[in-house]
């Protein structure tokens, strides 16, 4: 038995990992590298292993750096089986579609300023909507929470609510090798307790070893009442400056997540009853519509609204703007609007116009609501830059900026920590998924022995 490590090691994104057992060979997750120019580079680099040789993917949730990954292993020769929950499946098609129009995209942009520079080669995407579409056909079984599945001889997964986002699930393997028997738990990525919509992570089982996300293992969050109310305290001070609220969201939970606590604003009347929201991002949309597919995901608090007949996700002054022209038009208005575009890091998508249009503007806000990695746009405003470049263009920062930690859909550093306690005493503990000063002090926070796993580093079970 045998695990690599070939993303996010040592970082937050490119989630993916190898395990070996039983003449087999799975991968856990086959994420995107996000951040900066070098990090789109990585995500051209080689996996580290020969996608061919794959047997199994089984998929945690359908955020872009668990799933973005995917077709590129398709098209470099993966015809195994993707296995994943339904709501997972369900968003998994969205995200990846959108993603590999987004390659195109760029990758046609990338092209013409390359043929203005007198060069003739077309630049080719990471992979395209043809490969996208392609990756569709390998998902196979859909796993249903805390109902052991044989994979293949020798391993049994079962699936445990991780509370992130709808679908989100820790996996258990219980592998056989030649006499030797081992339980090997994968957290994915952990959910913050006490959110709406989706339940909180569910107790995980012992294990002997433990691959744990440590994204914010060196702090914790701000209780989420306050946040709540913070947010609302900045629209209400935008719309008294005369200004607009620019939202950077991403797609999935953080953006269905905003609709819920608007919506109950605007029920306890703190906010206004016709503010004008307007969800500005296909991908979003798309997956609020999967969202109200799938109310078995819900708590209870978000299933009592469901089942009295409302939708937990509908304000009286919404507004979808799937249509490039009708995301457009959103720069014409000069205040009053709340607009919750993506990408949450601000690296690409609808968000960035709305910035040219507003950033500049002290009357607007900006309000950060997530997690954003370094390198990143977001990460960059945040940290105070005055100006940032974006379209070719240097564009002052002169919108008041709010940081509310609140929100984030993944387990602060206490609540990683007593997830790790109940997982019995692991006799060894990969921590993942963090940047090297997370890593490091939830490290000190946990018994056993721990390892920091470095990319492409392979370790025997």
């Amino acid at each position: 038995m045998q695990i690599e490590f070939h993303g996010a090691a040592g970082g937050v994104t490119g989630s993916c990992y190898l395990l070996e057992v039983a003449d087999q060979k799975l991968l856990i997750d086959c994420g995107l590298y996000q951040g900066g120019r070098e990090i789109e580079e990585e995500n051209a680099k080689p996996f580290g292993f020969d996608p061919a040789e794959i047997d199994y993917v089984l998929l945690t949730h359908a955020h872009l750096d668990h799933c973005g990954r995917l077709p590129l292993l398709v098209k470099q020769g993966f015809r195994g089986e993707i296995i994943t929950t339904g709501a997972s499946r369900d968003l998994a098609k969205i995200i990846l579609m959108d993603s590999a129009h987004l390659a195109e995209e760029e990758a046609r942009r990338k092209t013409y300023q390359a043929r203005k520079a007198g060069r003739k080669e077309p630049i080719e995407p990471l992979y395209s909507v043809l490969d996208a579409l392609d990756t569709l056909d390998f998902f196979g079984r859909r796993m249903e929470y805390n109902r052991p599945t044989r994979i293949a001889k020798g391993i049994r997964a079962t699936f445990i609510d991780a509370g992130h986002i709808l679908g989100s699930a820790a996996i258990l393997l219980d592998l056989q090798e030649s006499g030797r028997h081992r339980k090997v738990l994968f957290s994915g990525d952990l959910g913050n307790r006490g959110k709406p919509i989706v339940r909180d992570p569910a107790h995980p089982p012992h294990a002997d070893v433990v691959v744990m996300e440590t994204t914010y293992g060196n702090r914790p969050h701000k209780p989420l009442a306050p946040s709540v109310t913070e947010l609302y305290e900045a629209i209400l001070d935008t719309l008294d400056r005369g200004g607009n609220v620019i939202i950077p969201t991403f797609a999935l939970e953080r953006a269905q997540e905003l609709l819920y606590f608007l919506r109950e604003g605007i029920e306890s009347k703190i906010l206004p009853r016709h503010l004008p929201v307007f969800l500005d991002s296909p991908m979003a949309i798309s997956a609020t519509e999967i969202f109200r597919r799938h109310p078995e995901c819900y708590d209870r608090e978000a299933n009592e609204i469901f089942h009295s007949g409302r939708d937990p996700l509908d304000l009286p002054n919404l507004y979808f703007t799937r249509e490039t022209a009708e995301s457009m038009r959103l720069n014409q208005i000069d205040s009053g609007a709340v607009i919750l575009a993506g990408s949450g890091m601000c690296t690409g998508g609808r968000v960035r116009h709305h910035l040219k249009h507003n950033l500049w503007r002290p009357e607007c806000s900006l309000v950060f609501v997530g997690f954003a990695a370094r390198g990143t746009l977001a990460r960059i405003i945040i940290d105070g830059a005055q100006t940032v470049r974006l379209f070719g263009r240097e564009i002052q920062v002169r919108a008041k900026r709010y940081t509310i930690g609140g929100f984030s859909a993944h387990a602060d550093c206490h609540e990683l920590a007593d997830w790790h306690r109940q997982t019995g005493r692991p006799e060894l503990t990969f921590l993942v998924h963090g940047e090297d000063e997370a890593r490091n002090a939830m490290a000190g926070r946990l018994d056993g022995r721990v390892e920091l796993p470095d990319l492409h580093s392979r370790y025997s079970l």
